[in-house]
Parts: C-alpha cells; structure tokens; sequence
C-alpha cells in the first residue's frame, strides 16, 4: 500500500506521525542520493556520513514544516545533498570532481545492446567502460549536468537552480557534452552501430 504512494503523500502520511512511510522514501531513494554523494566525494566513508546529515536534516526539516509541498521530494533531498557536498569541501579546503569510474554510476543503461549471446553481453560490458572513460574527458560542468540528468533522473529546471546556473546554461552544457562525447566516441573503438545514448 505505501510502496505505491507518491511521494508527497508520503511525506503528508508521515508528519501525521507514520513512521513507516519515511521508511518508504528512504528505500526508494536511498540509491540514488547515496550514489551522487560518493560519485563526488569519491570516499565510501565520508559518503555514508554525509548521507547519514542529508537524512537528519530531511527529517528535522519536515518535522520543523518548512518543507514545501509544491517541490518534488527527490530534487529537494538532492539540493540538500549538494549543499552538504559543497560544506564537505569547504571544510577541507579543495573543490570537488566527479567520480565517472564508479560502479553504482549507471548512466550506461541507455547502451541498448540485445543481449543474445556471452558475446552480445561481452561487447556491452566493453562499451560501458569504454563510455565511462570517454566521459571522463568531459569539462567538469558537462560532466556534472550529464550525470544530474541521466543519473540522478533531474529536470533541467532543477539542475539549473542545483548548479546555480540558468536553465539555458543548463541546456546548453547538456548539448555540448552529448555533442562532445559524440565526437570522443567516433575517435574510439566503440560499437556504435549498436549504442545509442542521444
């Protein structure tokens, strides 16, 4: 029953004191959030500790009320991530990157490829390396914005007011990227008869 509420049901279930419907949001985007902590912070430890303040602070924030409901759920708690990220480095003094190379980081799923054979599967597993390295190469804010979009599954609107950019800004470092590693992958060995990731 609560597995198949929307969100901001959810969150109206649980400041009427239903615990277990946190519980809901928290497994269903426990995922994501975590996987955007670790791709920018690229330590495991630090990850799960700055996980762990994002949760605390959704929770204290709604228990408060000064959650709006107009908003989605998952931008906000991502917003709350991002803010925490950049505190992280602030207090060690060092600008974040981001991490392309890590496992959960699955941007790739937009390879279709049949997987018909051990050597259908190979041939795949070839091209998401392969793409995850192209992807590396991107300028840091092309980067950022394919992996908000692909991965993270965020509206433009909502990476421009994450990134502090305007949505054109947005857009266009979307276009570049695609257009950017479009150019990478026709200089690699990839099978790009059989991908297709625009």
């Amino acid at each position: 029953m609560l597995q198949m509420m929307e969100d901001k049901e959810l969150v109206r279930m649980y400041l009427k004191g239903n615990h277990a419907s946190f519980e809901v949001l928290l497994s269903r985007h426990k995922r994501k959030v975590f996987s955007y902590i670790y791709m920018l912070v690229k330590d495991r430890a630090t990850a799960e500790d700055i996980f762990q303040d994002v949760f605390i602070k959704v929770i204290h924030t709604l228990q408060a009320g000064k959650y709006n409901e107009e908003g989605k759920f998952l931008p906000w708690v991502m917003r709350i991530s991002h803010n925490l990220i950049i505190d992280h480095f602030r207090r060690e003094k060092k600008m974040p990157g981001i991490k392309t190379q890590d496992e959960d980081f699955d941007i790739f799923k937009l390879i279709r490829i049949p997987e018909q054979s051990a050597e259908d599967k190979m041939i795949r597993e070839q091209n998401v390396a392969l793409v995850r390295e192209l992807i590396k190469k991107l300028p840091k804010e092309q980067k950022e914005v394919l992996i908000l979009r692909h991965y993270a599954d965020l509206s433009f609107n909502d990476i421009a007011e994450q990134t502090g950019v305007s949505i054109n800004t947005a857009l266009g470092r979307m276009r570049y990227a695609l257009i950017n590693l479009r150019k990478l992958m026709e200089k690699s060995p990839l099978e790009t008869s059989e991908v297709n990731i625009f």
